[in-house]
C-alpha cells in the first residue's frame, strides 16, 4: 500500500466517522484534513519499512553476536573455576 493510499484511507475514515449535518463541508473538509495530516506527518521523524526492516536484521545479528559473546565468557568463566 502506498502512503497516499494510506492517507486516503484515513481521511475517508474521518470524514465517515463525522456527525450527519457536517456533510456539506465535504470538499473543503477534505482538502483541509488532507493538508493537516500532511504536514503533521512531514514533522515527525518517521523511518520507511525499508528502513525499518533494515534495522530489525541488524538488531537480530547483534543479539545473535551478543549471546555468542555471553556462551564464551560463560564458558570461560566455568574453565576458570574448574582451573582453580
Amino acid at each position: 500500500m502506498r502512503k497516499t493510499d494510506t492517507l486516503d484511507t484515513l481521511i475517508d475514515r474521518i470524514l465517515a466517522g463525522l456527525p450527519s449535518g457536517l456533510e456539506h463541508l465535504g470538499r473543503d473538509a477534505e482538502h483541509n484534513l488532507r493538508a493537516a495530516l500532511q504536514s503533521a506527518l512531514r514533522k515527525m521523524d518517521l523511518v520507511t519499512r525499508e528502513e525499518f526492516d533494515i534495522q530489525r536484521e541488524v538488531l537480530a545479528r547483534t543479539r545473535a553476536r551478543l549471546e555468542a559473546l555471553e556462551k564464551q565468557v560463560k564458558d570461560l568463566e566455568e574453565r576458570d573455576k574448574i582451573q582453580e
